[in-house]
């Protein structure tokens, strides 16, 4: 990387980055402003927070009796209650807020520094989810239930999440600050998955966990989980100052960073163990806490410019000012209870994550999106294509495609296999003679029973949601002109989700059918407005798209939170994507849904391929491109939000059937049909998967599509053929 190339001039090399050159005034980069007048009032709101923090409680302990008891005024620290409550519950909680929110503000500057990225946090790349699943995993294999066994865990999760982050960062194309973010959703998403897998079908496991990943400082009471990981903290913190002075060579570039004497393998090294111990330390103390790093590290760059060490400084002030307040915040917004603080700072964080993204800062900031690539040149002639078959009527007549009416014709064979398999399949031993004749009601009654009854509408409630899933997941794409604009991606599934909860209060256990269409529209609008566009911005709509999803998960969680275990039980599985008690009754809405929107797929499908061509195009073909997105928009989120009231939200079904579609019709079609196809068969297989991979346990069908798509997005994000555009 050349000097221009990564956006800093480098001073003599006798100069230390942040020193003033010998004999001479200092003189002030250029784009960076004087960050000590920043870093005391930093400082003062620092301190102001947590005397706020020591003065709000659910206990009648005012300011004044705080500080009689922090200056022993009048034998106040005699009075067991007085020290109950300040000693032994606020002091304890405020100095941990102070030193998590510090924490997550440092490993974010630290990620944003050597990645250059400034989109990269913990909780945006995956670190948060690595720990999480080493938390989990300790939990629910080995029942830990001490501090330090959760950071032994965390730790080592959140080593395995910074060890592919970084391999993410330095692969090519990888490098991106958008596609860095979206390969950090993947690796978070196959964490959350192998999670789910853990709890999925432990009750006891899920109790603690439930709770936990709210993210919350109610639980530390006393100062012995503090003392055991305050070293590690401490570890923490002095390797990220240590880093400082490395991490600015390194801006210059991996070749004048040798010639400076340092080495960028070592640095990189150091600074993944930096993050690892503070994130690990932070989830063990408080959970997982997204976006403080991201909201922090911005903040902190906005006044210090790219000078690493005055970044780390003011990054570790606002992460600790952050969090401090947000818990305060926690304690008063939903009194007698006490509202997750995680939720507080994701409500603050995902609008900061928007307006990064929509900022005019975001071009100097390398987050624009990359120009249209040319397609790659093709090696020889090409081979003839066979002519199509064109069936004629009369004055009717209808083109179909050789290529796209095999591939259909194979889809469709597979899909019948799948079902055969399904319907065969399960703990119990039914041999395919048996299974063919309960499918028609002949043979033994327990069959017919759990072949029809059980099996038979499992799979149609399959086959309806995959199919809806995979023709929402092929009109998203092909309007954004992205690949990776899926509902998922989009916020869409998260909002469906959220809004089939929120109903279920008053519409019965999994709340009403049109929930989940109206909580997509709601969605999708948000993010289409706040991005500016579904098809001017690809990357900006995919980060607002993980905004929204981060939103509505926050509401998610906190939904489930207040529910009791039974049913909280329940729905968490629904959550995750679920088959299980779902029969052609609950499908439906969705097979009604396909037989209206299928044949409106089918014809604006054509207007819909001029749309990966540039507008001026479109409209020179005579084709409104403002009514054919909002049409195809409108479509998809009426499939989407359907499908997750069949199944919950299955994730990557919506992104991998149009790839595997597209693949096999050619290049030349919208896949709409063999979408829908595509993910019919997906999720019938994935749900077979997930009742017999375990005897005697069933995982999810979405926990094992997350499982299986989380590496399918990132072969997409960083294979040769992987661009999003």
């Amino acid at each position: 990387m050349t000097l221009s190339q990564a956006g800093v001039h480098p001073a003599p090399p006798a100069t230390a980055p942040d020193s003033p050159p010998p004999g001479g005034r200092s003189r002030r980069p250029e784009g960076t402003r004087p960050t000590w007048p920043a870093v005391t009032a930093a400082v003062v709101l620092l301190f102001a927070l947590a005397a706020l923090s020591l003065s709000v409680g659910a206990g009648e302990v005012g300011p004044g009796r705080v500080l009689d008891y922090l200056l022993n005024r009048d034998g106040a620290r005699a009075d067991g209650r007085l020290a109950l409550v300040v000693g032994d519950l606020r002091l304890p909680r405020t100095l941990t807020a102070l030193l998590v929110g510090a924490a997550l503000g440092v490993a974010g500057a630290q990620l944003q520094s050597v990645t250059r990225n400034p989109l990269a946090e913990t909780g945006l790349l995956g670190v948060n989810a690595g720990a999480s699943l080493g938390v989990v995993l300790g939990i629910a294999v080995l029942g830990v239930q001490t501090s330090f066994g959760y950071l032994a865990f965390a730790f080592g999760g959140a080593v395995l999440a910074s060890t592919v982050v970084l391999l993410v960062a330095s692969t090519r194309g990888g490098g991106s600050p958008m596609r860095l973010v979206l390969a950090g959703s993947a690796v978070a998403a196959i964490f959350r998955g192998l999670t789910d897998v853990l709890i999925v079908n432990s009750p006891e496991a899920y109790e603690r966990y439930r709770v936990w990943v709210l993210g919350s400082l109610a639980g530390v009471e006393g100062w012995t989980t503090l003392r055991q990981l305050a070293p590690v903290l401490g570890a923490g913190f002095l390797l990220a100052a240590l880093t400082t002075r490395p991490l600015t060579a390194l801006a210059l570039g991996d070749d004048l960073a040798r010639g400076l004497g340092h080495r960028p393998g070592a640095t990189r090294a150091a600074v993944a163990v930096a993050v690892t111990l503070l994130t690990a330390s932070a989830v063990a103390l408080a959970g997982p806490v997204a976006f403080l790093g991201l909201l922090s590290g911005f903040l902190a760059r906005t006044l210090a410019g790219p000078r690493v060490g005055r970044l780390t400084l003011l990054a570790a002030l606002f992460g600790a000012a952050v969090l401090t307040g947000s818990d305060v915040l926690a304690r008063v917004v939903a009194r007698p209870f006490e509202a997750p603080v995680s939720v507080i700072v994701a409500l603050i964080g995902a609008p900061a994550l928007i307006a990064i993204v929509r900022s005019r800062r975001s071009a100097a900031l390398a987050m624009a999106d990359p120009p249209a690539s040319a397609p790659p040149p093709r090696r020889g002639e090409p081979a003839p294509s066979k002519p199509d078959l064109t069936l004629r009527y009369g004055a009717w007549s209808l083109l179909l495609p050789h290529r796209a009416l095999l591939a259909s014709l194979g889809l469709a064979a597979a899909l019948l296999a799948a079902v055969v398999v399904s319907a065969h399949a399960g703990q119990s031993e039914l041999g395919l003679a048996r299974t063919f004749q309960a499918v028609f009601g002949y043979g033994d009654r327990l069959d017919v029973l759990l072949v029809q009854k059980f099996r038979l509408g499992r799979i149609v409630a399959g086959l309806a949601a995959g199919a809806a899933l995979g023709l929402a997941g092929c009109l998203t794409q092909t309007l954004a002109r992205n690949r990776l604009a899926t509902p998922e991606l989009l916020g869409v599934n998260d909002g469906a989700t959220a809004a089939v909860l929120i109903s279920a209060s008053t519409a019965g256990t999994f709340g009403a059918w049109w929930a989940g269409p109206l909580g997509a529209l709601v969605a999708v609008l948000v993010v289409t407005l706040a991005s500016g566009g579904l098809g001017a911005r690809g990357y900006r709509v995919l980060v607002v798209g993980l905004a929204m999803s981060a939103l509505a998960s926050a509401v998610i969680q906190v939904a489930m939170a207040r529910r009791s275990l039974n049913s909280a039980s329940s729905l968490y599985i629904w959550t995750n994507g679920s088959l299980n008690g779902r029969d052609l009754a609950v499908a439906t809405p969705v097979l009604i849904g396909l037989a209206v929107l299928v044949p409106l797929a089918l014809v604006v499908a054509r207007r819909l391929a001029v749309l990966r061509f540039d507008d001026s195009v479109a409209s020179a073909l005579g084709v409104d491109p403002g009514r054919v997105r909002l049409a195809c928009l409108l479509l998809a989120v009426a499939l989407a939000g359907l499908a997750v009231g069949v199944c919950g939200p299955v994730g990557f079904v919506a992104l991998a059937a149009p790839v595997i579609a597209g693949r096999l019709a050619g290049p030349a079609r919208v896949p709409v049909l063999g979408s829908a196809l595509t993910g019919a068969l997906l999720v019938v297989l994935a749900d077979t998967l997930g009742r017999v991979l375990f005897a005697g346990v069933e995982i999810p069908v979405g926990i094992v599509t997350t499982v299986l798509g989380g590496p399918f997005l990132l072969w997409v994000l960083l294979g040769r053929k992987g661009s999003p555009a």
